[in-house]
């Protein structure tokens, strides 16, 4: 006689599991692989592409291999059977993908695939970022059933189903590191219900961040610290400290729109941006000092200058009348007894009585004169040359300044960088 094998739902209904015959509590098998994961840091959110499988036997269901032409193994829709409702508790968006059957052997065992996009909480801790390694869970649950109906296990390895998810896993920002699976029990008010918490372990890979941003701040720390070089009595070093400042803030920015603003302490990356930007602020304080320091010794060697020429043209004037009172004591004929009704010839007339001695020891007292005077002016003009070789007293001030600031400012950016590189491989 031939026999059909036929799933009938008549005799139950859909909706009622599979306990409510047996009395006995049903015990779900699940499988759990990861092929991608990526995590968004500004709204705190993992985001995994997971392959769920199901497996439960069913009391009710069964039949003899030998009446059936030895088939073991059928496929019907899952409408048909009962499906566990088993949720994520983390979940905040889903796209999920249900396999159009599933698989029931002759003994009653069913097994149910599931593809899923998962979006679920996770909170980040970003104290190391870029080093960082995040912790995310993924707590699987029953919506109505209690432990007394619905037991909840696993039956795959831990280690393997990591080596499988990394051998089909698609390489992203992160490295899946480990995998890890705990059962607990909820108190959920109402029914004690059971859960499994996977625990996903993963680190970042922080090789382009350190090439697109520390790398690139480290620079411009660089920058800020050759800048030491240009002098200080141009303009020149102001402008470009402040420029290099700007770019520091810049890439502040950008590091603001990644982090997120809720992390429990700050990370070492914002003590690393504004450890930078604080030492770049103070040098360019340090450097606006300096620069006035220099303004105000030149305003005051201008000054004196101003007072030097005046002394030098009172001086000029007063020895241009000594020399005249000197000629017209030693010239009284020619110059100093000159009367308006002598004439020229008249005057001549009285140079040539006077006598001849008396003019030839005036000339040598006025060759001793000027000899005298050429010496003093010849020994006068390498004092002026040092005095005017020589910084002034600011200038010498600015100087101090910007050794003592600069040896500073090396000690502060080489503890600040040790620190915070201890810390990081902490």
């Amino acid at each position: 006689m031939e026999k059909t094998l036929t799933l009938q739902l008549n005799n139950r209904k859909e909706e009622e599991k599979p306990g409510y015959w047996t009395r006995v509590a049903k015990k779900i098998n699940k499988y759990f692989f990861i092929f991608y994961i990526t995590v968004n840091e500004k709204d705190q959110q993992f985001v995994s592409y997971i392959l769920v499988n199901l497996r439960w036997k069913d009391p009710g269901i069964s039949w003899d291999r030998d009446d059936f032409c030895g088939i073991w193994r059928i496929y019907p829709p899952p409408s048909v059977l009962w499906t566990p409702e088993i949720v994520i508790e983390e979940m905040i968006e889903s796209n999920t993908v249900e396999s159009p059957h599933v698989s029931l052997d002759w003994d009653g065992e069913v097994s149910f695939w599931t593809n899923m996009v998962v979006v679920s909480t996770c909170a980040m801790e970003v104290y190391k970022f870029p080093f960082d390694v995040q912790r995310c869970k993924l707590t699987f649950k029953s919506t109505v059933l209690s432990e007394d109906e619905m037991k909840l296990v696993t039956f795959s390895n831990t280690k393997r189903r990591l080596e499988w998810s990394l051998k089909k896993m698609t390489q992203s920002e992160w490295l899946l590191t480990n995998m890890t699976m705990s059962k607990e029990i909820v108190d959920d008010f109402y029914s004690i219900l059971p859960v499994l918490v996977y625990t996903i372990t993963m680190k970042r890979r922080s090789a382009l961040y350190v090439a697109n941003f520390l790398v690139p701040i480290l620079l411009f720390l660089s920058l800020d610290l050759t800048s030491f070089l240009i002098s200080d009595n141009e303009g020149e070093k102001l402008s470009f400290k402040v420029t290099v400042l700007l770019a520091v803030t810049v890439m502040q920015l950008i590091l603001n729109d990644i982090l997120p603003s809720s992390s429990d302490r700050i990370p070492l990356v914002v003590i690393f941006c504004i450890g930078i930007f604080g030492l770049m602020m103070v040098s360019l304080v340090e450097t606006i000092v300096v620069m006035r320091l220099l303004e105000k010794d030149s305003a005051s060697q201008a000054n004196k200058a101003d007072e030097d020429q005046s002394l030098s043209e009172d001086s000029g004037d007063k020895f241009g009348k000594a020399n005249c009172g000197t000629e017209l004591k030693n010239r009284t004929p020619s110059v100093c007894n000159v009367t308006v009704d002598e004439t020229p010839s008249e005057q001549l007339s009285k140079e040539d009585n006077s006598s001849q001695p008396t003019e030839e020891l005036n000339a040598l007292e006025k060759i001793s004169g000027e000899l005298k005077e050429i010496e003093k002016t010849l020994t006068q003009v390498p004092n002026s040359m040092k005095e005017e070789g020589k910084p002034g007293y600011w200038t010498r001030v600015a100087k101090i300044v910007n050794v003592v600031f600069f040896f500073f400012y090396v000690t502060a950016a080489s503890v600040l960088l040790s620190g915070l590189f201890i810390l990081w491989n902490e």
